[in-house]
């Protein structure tokens, strides 16, 4: 039998013999992808890699899983498939693996690290037993997972959010831990993770004192107001009239309670709002964004933590431990869970992303004015060298905002321009400037935005108030159009769902890496059914390229080739380059400013020339490790050299069917597909293997009908040695591989179709070899000799 007819003859009936159902209670679910599968953009066009898809996983009730079971032929050792299910086991949390081969099955228990070999599957109550055995946490945890997930229709909790809220509810009921914090990347779904935790506590009355029949009295903190209205009135709705916003008043007599930090806290002299409630009145506190002050020792948001003490506490970040957030690890220590960001592109939950870096001739070479230059209003201008590091913070030069304008808009002209932008700029004038720009240059779309109340470019800062509130609104809203770009300076670094946000423009340099990573979050989120399964990053400040040098993503991009394009567009020159090294800290040279006002005033230069100097596109590669130049020829042999040695070590593995499956599978995770490369080198009839070798190693190209004449010059014996039953087989077996590729000598698959199916069924292609061992032999020796050096 193959996989899936031992799934369905053996394994099925030994699990329900145990008890697991296929539908009941206490059940098992066969074949659901636990992952989404990795996008990669091979030849520039995404497509998805294989889901990570276990055989079986067993459940206790519908929203509880206890163990994953991997099947393999019955003609197989049960053991081979028992990595597999340890890799998914510690992948999903689960502390039970089980591999099979419908006769046998190999337990590992992750509570005793031990490997048993038995008969049959455990009973659904001993596994449950085993497991509370294993947990050793207090009954009310029991009481608290056992609560149904609140279902929304159109979505079930993903795997690792299932494993943060379990991990959460062992640390608060289980554990009665205080402090707690969970990290998530951003647009994995924090809130959705706080809902159900919150959903599941209050659902099993879980309270900080322990007091029966008493639902728990919850407050959900964060900093801006679009991350408390909208968890309030979207994700926690199920809570119904439980739900309060505090505003103005101490209110209480309610359960769910979402508050602003701001709102809480006192003023200088004036006590905090907070101070109105006992110190015990709320049970669990939720923290979102907590990584932005909430932890810090001397902030008035700290003051609320601490007078809420006996509460237990939650905190929810999308950024893992550095430096500028330290205070939020320190305070909630380590976190239970992190999914991180490379982990969700890794899945496939998490959109890949293209990163273009643009390169002004401001930024290039700075900028020096003439002798005795002012500004536009009359200031005098230091005779100075400035660079990217003063632009829009000392000096406002208006060729460089137009040159860069004009580029984003012909770049959203080519790519699409009705895919939703989101413009980072140095401050609210800087915003106002571009929106300004991007309005001028894109005017003719103007009348179609205005028909519908809105703008093709609007600026969204703090200073819009509610008309920036309603751009946002409408920006994020999956059916309207307009507004298409939105400029900003700091309000749209977090918080903000936009789904499908394509391109992430930066026109500032971010220094931290925690706000390098809010700012990336916003085109994170994929959206297949609105075609958005990557987005780009347009880097004009040098700041994306800077931080993917940084530990967390692994690897400083390669030297690549650059364009220079003037104002026109046209290429005028290219040369080799690397990534500048990072600005140092940005300080004001004394005696620049003529004045200040507010403390900000910027020289104004008008006019003048400005063009894109350099423009080059990286692609983060499939390992999610660095970025590469979307150059797939080039890219593959580097990743065959990081491979094999030598093209006689490719060739032994590939050689063999398993081995090269292994290959085919490591090039298929690298984000190389074959057909794909043969078609981008304009060699579609070349064998794969000669291809990969010709590209690594510069050996000659073949192609499969050159091979094929080669085999049956040099293995002419090989041939000879097989009866007139047999022989026929193998040659139209190399006839399959010249027509269609080396896939062609797949089995049993390749025997059930033309031109191997017209030798009869399965059964009697086998009986012209005497048996399926002597077929499979002589199928395995044809590839070996097809690859003989």
């Amino acid at each position: 039998m193959n996989e899936a007819e031992t799934c369905r003859t053996l394994v099925r009936p030994k699990l329900e013999t145990a008890g697991w159902e296929a539908n009941g209670d206490t059940f098992y679910r066969e074949q659901i992808g636990i992952t989404a599968g990795r996008i990669v953009l091979p030849g520039g066009k995404p497509r998805r890699l294989k889901k990570k898809i276990p055989d079986f996983l067993l459940y206790f009730t519908r929203d509880v899983l206890l163990a994953v079971v991997e099947a393999k032929s019955n003609i197989r050792p049960a053991g081979d498939g028992l990595q597999q299910a340890k890799d998914y086991a510690q992948i999903l949390g689960l502390y039970f693996a089980f591999a099979t081969n419908g006769t046998k099955v190999i337990e590992y228990d992750y509570f005793t690290h031990t490997e048993t070999e038995r008969a049959d599957f455990p009973t659904p109550t001993e596994l449950w037993q085993r497991y509370l055995k294993g947990m050793s946490l207090a009954p009310g945890y029991t009481d608290a997972l056992l609560v149904p997930d609140y279902h929304w229709p159109d979505k079930r909790p993903r795997y690792f959010q299932r494993v943060a809220i379990e991990r959460a509810l062992q640390a608060i009921v289980g554990k009665q831990q205080r402090r707690c914090l969970l990290t998530l990347a951003t647009g994995t779904g924090k809130t959705t993770v706080a809902f159900q935790i919150c959903w599941k506590l209050w659902s099993a009355y879980w309270n900080a004192k322990g007091e029966p029949k008493r639902r728990p009295r919850i407050l959900f903190l964060a900093d801006r107001n679009k991350l408390v209205d909208d968890p309030k009135d979207r994700d926690f709705a199920p809570f119904g009239d439980t739900r309060l916003r505090i505003q103005g008043k101490a209110e209480k007599g309610r359960e769910m309670y979402f508050a602003l930090y701001q709102s809480l806290a006192g003023a200088d002299g004036v006590p905090g709002l907070y101070q109105q409630y006992a110190r015990d009145y709320f049970d669990l506190i939720v923290i979102d964004e907590c990584h932005r002050g909430s932890a810090n020792d001397e902030g008035r948001w700290r003051e609320i933590l601490d007078y809420f003490e006996p509460a237990y506490q939650l905190g929810m970040t999308a950024t893992p431990l550095r430096e500028e957030n330290k205070d939020s690890y320190l305070y909630f220590g380590n976190p239970l869970y992190t999914y991180s960001l490379k982990q969700g592109i890794e899945d496939g939950f998490l959109a890949p992303y293209r990163v273009h870096r643009i390169v002004t001739s401001f930024d290039a070479i700075g900028w020096r004015p003439n002798k005795g230059q002012k500004d536009k209003d009359k200031n005098p201008i230091p005779d100075r060298l400035f660079q990217t590091k003063d632009f829009e913070r000392v000096i406002s030069i208006e060729a460089r905002n137009k040159a860069v304008a004009v580029h984003l808009t012909n770049f959203l002209k080519r790519n699409g321009r009705y895919d939703k932008t989101i413009v980072f700029c140095a401050d609210q004038d800087h915003a106002d400037i571009m929106r300004q720009e991007l309005h001028n240059l894109n005017k003719d779309l103007a009348p179609a935005a205005v028909q519908v109340g809105s703008s093709y470019v609007a600026r969204v800062t703090a200073d819009e108030g509610e008309r920036g509130a309603g751009f946002l609104d409408d920006f994020q809203d999956l059916e309207k159009d307009f507004p298409v770009i939105l400029t900003t300076s700091q309000l749209l670094t977090t918080g903000v769902d936009a789904p499908t946000c394509r391109n992430v423009v930066l026109f500032r340099p971010v220094n931290s890496m925690t706000e390098f990573k809010q700012i990336i979050g916003r085109g994170t989120r994929c959206r297949e059914d609105k075609g958005k399964l990557f987005f780009n990053i347009l880097d004009y400040t040098g700041s994306a390229t800077e931080k993917f040098a940084d530990p967390d993503f692994d690897g400083q991009p390669p030297e690549v080739t650059a364009e220079e394009i003037d104002e026109y567009g046209q290429t005028v020159a290219t040369e080799t380059t690397t990534n500048p090294e990072p600005d140092e800290d940005f300080n004001v040279p004394a005696g620049i400013l003529p004045e200040q006002t507010g403390g900000r005033v910027k020289l104004r230069v008008h006019g003048g020339p400005g063009w894109i100097d350099t423009e080059v596109t990286y692609d983060l590669d499939a390992s999610g490790k660095q970025l590469r130049v979307g150059d797939m020829p080039r890219f593959t042999a580097e990743e065959v050299r990081d491979l094999f040695a030598d093209a006689d070590a490719l060739r032994t593995q590939w050689a063999n069917p398993e081995g090269r499956k292994a290959v085919l599978e490591e090039l298929d995770q690298r984000a190389i597909d074959l057909r794909v490369l043969a078609a981008e080198v304009g060699e579609p009839d070349a064998d794969p293997f000669d291809l990969l070798c010709h590209l690594a190693y510069k050996s000659p190209l073949l192609t499969r009908k050159q091979r094929a004449d080669k085999l049956r010059a040099s293995a002419a014996a090989f041939l000879a040695g097989f009866g007139p039953p047999a022989r026929p087989v193998l040659e139209a077996l190399i006839d399959k591989y010249v027509e269609h590729g080396i896939g062609e000598f797949e089995l049993p698959d390749a025997l059930k179709v033309p031109p191997l199916s017209a030798f009869g069924p399965p059964g009697e292609i086998v009986a012209r070899f005497s048996g399926p061992s002597q077929l499979l032999a002589a199928v395995d020796a044809l590839q070996e000799k097809l690859y003989a050096g």
